[in-house]
């Protein structure tokens, strides 16, 4: 039996909620003191606390902090009498679960109720897989996998970082180019020099030439003093151009210059610059495909590519679905102040399973919203964008189903008894038809997930108490 403790300074005032929680099973200790209290959750470990805002002693969030402190993974529902918002937004910052205004909504308050000691104490959140200790924040980087064609990149970065040839890594976009890019830098003779990076596709071309080759003073309206370039600036370092097959031909031109004999003219200059500039480019286009259409030159392709890395999508690298999950986990622990432990089987399921066609930067962004959305500790799939966007996609699938694809079915198995429901319930064929359909649809829908109330109604999308009354309509469960 699942215990729950209310913390309620007025006697009396969630009686109501109270009645209606033991009428349901639960194990109901109700307290007026948050010092008693407070001593009763530390020796029995309730499932769920539910508590007013404002105590005796205790006022605003204090309580939620308390609580947490002996023991985080305890949900905490806060009651208020007098609602406003900045209390609102500071008890889910402190880590309530819900937060509900009275005069009760016992509704609403019931479902929440019952949606926390689900996602709280579910065998699945039980078995969540936890976090891998060697992955901490800041150690390492987000170019992590185990994948085996995560280490034929591996290899070849750490055959092409000693050298200064030119390198092309390409890859979808969000795959992680600029990482290797960095790794390639970062093992190489000019670690200590600087790493430059210029999305090439993130700035237009008039300037674009500028940022890359510099400018003397008058060159241009407002141009008032001279300006290094980029590649001036990153001289003895690494040159990193992303999404370089956005390039004007124009400035190819001049890339391929500064590759040939390192050198180049700041714009509105006579000077010959020299840099000695590593080139490492990018892009997330086939280079092949430009050239046939005369937006890339061939000879600037074939100097760019004496080394190319093709970083796979991530949808091909199998269980680093998993590694970065984690990394990324860690990572936003430690920026969002958070302590996410890890996540439940479901959870990592659903990522593993997923396309993911935004790549590695979509998976983080999920972890990202998942770790500040999340209220147990250990995130379930409720969590994720990734959840939501599959539910509405679904949702629209059903919308977009060809008009009575399943009426045609259910004719289909209606036809053969049509006649003697109509001999038999006549006058009432409908209602006898509708009561027997929802009866079978329910007892499949429990068969489909052992008999769990709370997943049943989340399969049928209705409410948990909706399916009970139905059940109870039908005379028990033994009778679906």
């Amino acid at each position: 039996m699942k215990q729950i403790t209310i913390i309620d300074r007025q006697r009396g005032s969630m009686e109501k909620l109270e009645n209606q929680l033991r009428g349901r099973g639960y194990e109901v200790r109700s307290f007026r003191d948050e010092d008693v209290a407070l001593k009763e959750i530390i020796e029995c470990s309730p499932d769920l606390v539910i508590s007013e805002l404002a105590l005796r002693q205790m006022k605003g969030p204090e309580i939620l902090r308390e609580i947490k402190k002996i023991d985080s993974r305890i949900p905490v529902i806060i009651i208020t009498e007098h609602s406003n918002t900045q209390d609102a937004i500071d008890s889910m910052r402190e880590g309530a679960y819900d937060y509900f205004a009275k005069p009760l909504d016992t509704e609403k308050t019931l479902q929440a109720i019952e949606k926390a000691l689900d996602l709280f104490r579910d065998e699945d959140a039980e078995t969540a897989a936890p976090l891998r200790a060697d992955l901490q924040a800041g150690q390492g980087n987000s170019l992590c996998g185990r994948s085996p064609e995560m280490l034929e990149i591996y290899k070849r970065v750490g055959q092409v970082a000693a050298s200064n040839a030119a390198v092309l890594i390409q890859g979808q976009s969000g795959t992680g180019k600029e990482l290797i890019a960095h790794a390639i830098h970062e093992n190489s003779e000019r670690s200590k020099g600087p790493f430059l990076a210029v999305n090439c596709a993130a700035i237009p071309e008039t300037l674009l030439e500028s940022e890359l080759f510099g400018y003397e003073r008058g060159a241009f309206t407002g141009a008032t003093t001279r300006k290094l370039g980029k590649f001036e600036a990153a001289s003895g370092g690494t040159m990193f151009l992303d999404e370089i097959g956005d390039m004007s031909l124009s400035i190819q031109a001049k890339v391929l210059r500064v590759l040939q004999d390192k050198a180049f003219e700041r714009l509105g200059g006579r000077e010959t610059v020299r840099a000695d500039t590593r080139i490492v480019a990018a892009t997330n286009k086939s280079l092949v495909d430009c050239m046939k259409a005369g937006t890339f030159r061939v000879d600037l392709f074939y100097r760019l590519k004496v080394v190319s890395i093709f970083l796979p999508p991530l949808r091909e690298r199998g269980d680093d679905i998993l590694l970065l999950a984690d990394y990324f986990v860690n990572k936003y622990n430690y920026q969002l102040v958070k302590k996410v432990r890890g996540m439940s089987a479901k959870a990592a399921e659903m990522l593993r399973d997923y396309d993911w066609p935004g790549n590695v930067r979509e998976l983080e962004n999920n972890i990202q919203t998942a770790i500040l959305l999340n209220r147990t500790g250990t995130l379930s799939c409720e969590d994720f964008p990734l959840h939501m966007e599959r539910q509405e996609h679904k949702s629209r699938q059903v919308e977009d189903a060809a008009p009575g694809e399943l009426a045609a079915s259910f004719r289909q198995i209606l036809e053969p008894v049509f006649g003697t429901l109509a001999v038999d319930f006549r006058g009432a064929v409908y209602d006898r038809a509708v009561q027997d359909f929802e009866r079978a649809l329910l007892g499949l829908a429990l068969e489909r997930v052992g008999g769990n109330q709370v997943k049943a109604s989340k399969l049928l999308g209705i409410s948990r108490n909706t399916l009970r009354n139905r059940i109870e309509r039908f005379g028990g469960m033994e009778n679906l």
